[in-house]
């Protein structure tokens, strides 16, 4: 009878010490799936795509305003609401300074996604040449020489277009359509002489997005 008792308490240690290896196996599978990034088990995920927000455009908006509500004062027609800085009354005209930005998705191949925002209004003013004026400060035009990265052509049903691609200082690339005479003076350049349009964050000065508007010569 003892050995009966001790040959089941054998057994029993056998099982457990079995099920005990088999959950030490099912562990380091499990460890070595997740360290190799083609398993089911990989949870990293990886993206090349590049995102960044930049300031895109400002505009002046002439405006009425509407019902003055404590310090503050709604706009028609869009009836925004805004402080009322410039103490205005009902009815009074004012014009005001809106803000869009972008966000710029850039791919591994430099090929560029813009998503734009709302208009958002940020100030408003009594007259129209103190808006104006803080317009131009925040959209600079100017001339600089710019990477240029190549010319190409393409060709669809017998007509041939011709494209330069040009490196802004932002690091975006970007492609424009040239002409014949333009393709031959670039083809063998390493930089372009253009005019950008610099648009400044209103937040901060500093931060700055070039914008393509044309070609210098």
């Amino acid at each position: 009878m003892n050995k009966g008792r001790e040959g089941r308490a054998a057994g029993r240690r056998f099982r457990a010490g079995a099920l005990t290896a088999m959950l030490l196996l099912a562990v380091m599978l499990l460890s070595a799936c997740s360290g190799n990034s083609s398993s089911v088990f990989h949870t990293d995920t990886e993206t090349t795509d590049s995102v960044s927000r930049v300031p895109w455009d400002y505009r002046v908006v002439e405006g009425k305003v509407g019902d003055l509500i404590g310090s503050d004062m709604t706009v028609l027609p869009d009836n925004e609401l805004l402080p009322n800085d410039g103490n205005y009354a009902t009815g009074d005209t004012v014009w005001t300074l809106q803000f869009m930005d972008a966000e710029l998705v850039t791919d591994a191949d430099q090929k560029n996604e813009i998503r734009l925002s709302s208009w958002t209004t940020l100030k408003s003013y009594g007259d129209q040449k103190t808006a104006t004026e803080d317009l131009a400060n925040l959209k600079v035009s100017i001339t600089t020489d710019v990477d240029l990265v190549g010319v190409y052509k393409t060709q669809y049903q017998d007509k041939t277009r011709n494209f330069a691609v040009l490196e802004l200082p932002s690091g975006n690339r970007i492609k424009q359509p040239i002409d014949d005479k333009r393709y031959s003076a670039l083809e063998k350049q390493k930089t372009a002489s253009v005019v950008l349009e610099e648009v400044h964050d209103f937040a901060d000065y500093d931060s700055a997005y070039a914008k393509f508007r044309g070609w210098a010569n």
